[in-house]
């Protein structure tokens, strides 16, 4: 059996090779030839924009004994390159499944000031399904500080969350334009811890009281905690989960973003956290119980 497990490989923004399409393909096809079953989990899908793009992934997703997309547009993406996917199936993103042992303890308890996890992305405008008016991170980033201004004269703590090595160097030109704004800053109050696992992740995740993301499994892990969320979208992926889990009013777009709407999101999310944690604390059973479901369809024949 060959399973490809979740994430968005099925684009071509960046590149056929590498983790592009055209591996995908050789691969696909190499499991075929030698008998594996080829089982494609939760996977996620587009923008598909060149014709050998879209070749390769309807050529490998053609190849599958199974197939199940992570939400609506990627299955609708499939259906856009050719592909007769009537029978395909739609589950939750396979992070709602992780062992409950690799989640950290809740930290709501710690004592402090309470802290938001502000996740940072190096933003790449080709990969996002709509145009993007997104030409480089300056304004982003602008409006982010003005929003880490309010939140630290509100008394909040920011812990700066990494969610891939790359996002490394925004994270430090973020800090650089806060310093620029600010002046002189308690350094204690931006908490910018190295990570590099998935657990160290989760573990920086766990000790905030509300998320701001922009990196999609940023905002996937910290509802798998919990934790309520404010996702800067920047793909339909995004507004896909924040959808299902019954947040779509916590969804702030890229290319359209405003500090001072930002603003109003947090204080909204300030004023019904409990509430919120409720929704999402049933929304990750849900989508746990229906990838259990979806395990036990692809391993029924083994």
């Amino acid at each position: 059996m060959f399973i490809i497990p979740g994430t968005g490989l099925l684009t071509d923004a960046f590149g056929l090779k590498e983790w592009g399409p055209y591996n995908l393909f050789k691969w696909t096809l190499m499991a075929r030839v030698a008998r594996c079953k080829v089982i494609f989990a939760s996977v996620g899908a587009g923008p598909i924009n060149t014709a050998l793009g879209r070749y390769f992934v309807k050529a490998a997703l053609s190849l599958a004994d199974f197939r199940s997309y992570r939400d609506h547009p990627s299955l609708h993406c499939a259906k856009s390159i050719g592909l007769h996917a009537n029978n395909d199936r739609i589950y939750p993103d396979l992070v709602f499944s992780l062992p409950e042992v690799m989640i950290p303890a809740d930290g709501d308890n710690r004592k402090g000031r309470p802290t938001v996890g502000l996740g940072l992305m190096e933003y790449a405008g080709k990969y996002s399904i709509e145009q993007s008016s997104c030409t480089n991170t300056r304004p982003y980033l602008e409006k982010l500080i003005v929003f880490v201004e309010w939140l630290l004269t509100r008394q909040y703590d920011i812990r700066l969350l990494i969610g891939d090595s790359g996002d490394r160097e925004v994270t430090a030109e973020f800090r650089y334009l806060l310093k620029a704004r600010l002046g002189a800053y308690d350094g204690e109050r931006i908490i910018d811890q190295p990570v590099s696992s998935v657990e160290g992740l989760l573990s920086e995740l766990a000790a905030t009281d509300i998320v701001v993301a922009t990196r999609f499994h940023n905002v996937l892990m910290a509802l798998l905690l919990n934790k309520p969320v404010i996702s800067i979208s920047f793909h339909h992926k995004c507004t896909s989960l924040m959808s299902e889990m019954g947040l779509s009013e916590y969804c702030h777009d890229i290319n359209d973003m405003h500090a001072d709407r930002l603003i109003e999101q947090f204080q909204d999310v300030e004023r019904n956290a409990e509430k919120l944690k409720t929704v999402i604390r049933q929304k990750v059973e849900q989508s746990r119980k229906a990838l259990d479901e979806q395990y036990n369809l692809i391993f029924k024949c083994v």
